[in-house]
């Protein structure tokens, strides 16, 4: 079993497909259809994380399905409704230097070019030009993902990022 420590929430069941058990998902992939990459599943039930391996997937028109083990019709696929996607974070591939998974900097303290601290990065907003990073301190910031503009360094290991931003949103 993983912890959570040990997964990140890459998706959630939104419904279900058809009669024989599958399901619709909507991912939070880049892009989207690399969650059906992923198996084992972990979903997230009232009950308790339920590990499931995904035996078919595809993509019908813009929506994502999947078939998962033990779901064999509609009415135990729909027991999964609403329910997160948890992937082993051990199973995402490694990135280029310089480029971070958002679960990695999210929590980080964030500190502008005069050392002073400005708070904490709450999530990351995709939003179509840039990621933005909401970070809560006494204020609130929303600041552009731009590296080398913004975004000077990340320091995974010490929790820090220095950013070039003095306006607050």
């Amino acid at each position: 079993m993983q912890t959570k420590s040990e997964t990140i929430i890459a998706g959630r069941v939104t419904g279900v497909y058809g009669v024989k058990g599958w399901l619709k998902v909507h991912s939070y992939t880049r892009p989207a259809e690399n969650l059906l990459n992923y198996s084992p599943w972990w979903l997230s039930t009232p009950e308790g994380c339920v590990r499931k391996h995904v035996l078919d997937s595809g993509i019908r028109g813009k929506v994502l399905i999947a078939l998962l083990e033990e779901l064999n019709d509609r009415e135990q696929a729909s027991k999964l409704v609403h329910t997160d996607i948890l992937i082993a974070k051990a199973d995402l591939p490694e990135l280029p230097p310089g480029e971070h998974y958002w679960h990695e900097i999210v929590g980080l303290k964030v500190i502008d070019t005069n050392g002073r601290l400005l708070g904490i990065i709450q999530q990351v907003m995709e939003t179509g030009g840039n990621d933005v990073l909401v970070v809560e301190g006494e204020d609130r910031y929303l600041i552009p993902w731009v590296r080398d503009e913004y975004v000077l360094d990340v320091d995974l290991e010490s929790g820090f990022m220095r950013v070039d931003w003095h306006g607050t949103i």
